[in-house]
């Protein structure tokens, strides 16, 4: 089964990617910060992570780096799940080293989940 680590801080977000994506048979895990979000990677080698970029203890950047500098992490995308305006996302994921970024909020489940295949099949 596809593991999907969601570092997210908001719960209704957290509800929302749960339900859509365990309906398409994917196994999503949870860390309501940057740092249970560092263990849970570590620890659960997910498929790829939906990155939250505003977490309560640490910001994503600082989270990501840490991520990519782990070498058991290297080929784990990292897309950036983020509410901020789309040039900024552009620009924050090309610095802190994810593959791509997912606006919030998520309009239409459907569009939600094919954005997410596609980072999984890239991988």
């Amino acid at each position: 089964m596809t593991k999907i680590l969601l570092i997210e801080d908001v719960p209704d977000n957290v509800e929302l990617v749960r339900r859509a994506l365990s309906s398409r048979g994917y196994e999503v895990i949870h860390a309501p910060d940057a740092e249970s979000g560092l263990d849970l990677a570590l620890t659960q080698r997910p498929d790829l992570i939906l990155l939250d970029l505003g977490l309560p203890d640490y910001d994503g950047q600082t989270l990501a780096g840490w991520l990519r500098a782990e070498p058991v992490l290297d080929a784990t995308p990292i897309i950036a799940f983020t509410a901020w305006p789309q040039e900024t996302a552009r620009q924050m994921v090309d610095s802190y080293g994810c593959n791509g970024y997912i606006s919030k909020p998520v309009e239409k489940i459907s569009d939600f989940i094919a954005q997410v295949e596609s980072f999984l099949t890239v991988h």
